[in-house]
């Protein structure tokens, strides 16, 4: 590899795409699914049962670790690789989403975003140029350039304002972006729900030229058919030699669908998060640990699944026992659950590359869909 990432089509079915993503840190076979590691963490998992899951790269935020450790400090310590023991890629976001959700602490102009830290109120100014250097200093394989995210549904007008300042912030990124070996820089495209905007915004970036493209200002509040539609109208203005990066989603629904509109690379926090919660992800759809309905069922909590919830040899003690772990609010109940949902995650992707090459993706994305919406059966 002599510039930049590489991404190889290996194989497609309609729009569905298997790839595969070379970076400096490793490969990445697609599409993909990106566990959250927002701190440098993928929540209640060590790495190694990250890399169990089948994970070939993690998400880390730009805006929590400039402001603790600090960009400056994991540097010094070998980049995010080294700091956290994470061998394999690493995806950052550019910090901007979480800075746009700071309404009160934050103010937005054409040279970036000044903004109050949510730790301890100190002020912060994050620019195009800023957001890429921190990028840089952490070692992200892939780096995002910074954009406005609004929140949808949102005025025309105002979706248009954010996608043109966040065009000139990517033009500001490019420009700041030191290509080398291994590394990248996606743009983002913006439009909230406008399909005139997204095309803009699309062919906007494709004139700047990044290493691949992500598909932002999704799943923030317009609905699964909204999400859908955008995408429909967005994915055939990329490059088909490029990944394309479908930011924040989602549920394995969202997932499956935005496959079969040609969408490569996933990250959202739900199965960490819900795995928290005591929710379960499965092929029939999801299941509260915390119902009473489960508090005598021995059976496993996903028959088809090897992670240790379900079938491992130290613990696969069934649903009643998963049950009791969140009754009793012992940790290991949320550390089991985000494995599990996470191994999931890992396990619906993998089917659904083995599809695209073996001519059946219709067939597997029809037949997911209709199990998710079945529903799970309890009853024994």
């Amino acid at each position: 590899m002599t510039d930049g990432i590489h991404f190889e089509l290996l194989a497609q079915a309609g729009t569905a795409r298997r790839g595969r993503l070379t970076t400096a840190h490793g490969v990445v076979n697609t599409p993909a699914f990106m566990p959250v590691g927002t701190q440098a963490t993928v929540k209640g998992m060590h790495w190694q049962p990250v890399i169990d899951t089948g994970a070939e790269m993690v998400l880390a935020n730009t805006y929590h670790l400039m402001l603790r450790p600090g960009a400056e400090a994991v540097e010094k310590l070998g980049g995010l690789h080294k700091f956290s023991g994470w061998r394999g890629p690493i995806l950052t976001d550019s910090g901007g989403y979480q800075v746009m959700s700071l309404s009160s602490l934050r103010k937005i102009t054409e040279d970036g975003v000044a903004f109050k830290s949510h730790i301890d109120g100190t002020a912060h100014n994050l620019t195009p140029e800023r957001s890429v250097q921190v990028q840089h200093m952490l070692d992200a394989d892939i780096t995002m350039v910074l954009d406005e995210c609004v929140a949808l549904p949102a005025p025309v007008e105002e979706a248009n304002r954010a996608m043109e300042l966040s065009l000139r912030w990517a033009a500001r990124s490019k420009a700041a972006f030191t290509p080398r070996p291994g590394y990248g820089l996606f743009g983002i495209v913006q439009g909230g729900v406008d399909p005139a905007l997204r095309r803009r915004s699309a062919e906007g970036l494709v004139a700047i030229g990044f290493e691949g493209y992500a598909i932002g200002g999704l799943a923030v509040g317009e609905g699964q058919e909204a999400m859908l539609a955008t995408l429909a109208v967005t994915v055939p203005h990329l490059p088909a030699a490029q990944p394309r990066y479908l930011m924040g989603v989602g549920t394995p629904s969202d997932m499956v669908q935005a496959v079969a509109r040609g969408v490569d690379l996933f990250d959202c926090v739900m199965p960490t998060r819900s795995g928290r919660t005591a929710k379960a992800f499965t092929p029939f759809g999801e299941v509260n640990l915390r119902n009473a309905r489960h508090a005598n069922d021995p059976r496993p909590l996903d028959e088809t699944c090897d992670c240790p919830a379900c079938s491992g040899p130290t613990v696969g003690a069934g649903r009643a026992y998963l049950h009791h772990l969140f009754k009793a609010d012992e940790m290991l109940g949320p550390m089991l659950l985000s494995w599990h949902n996470v191994r999931y995650y890992q396990r619906l992707m993998q089917g659904l590359r083995e599809a695209i090459v073996a001519g059946t993706f219709n067939d597997v994305a029809e037949r997911t869909l209709a199990d998710l919406a079945r529903g799970d059966i309890a009853a024994l």
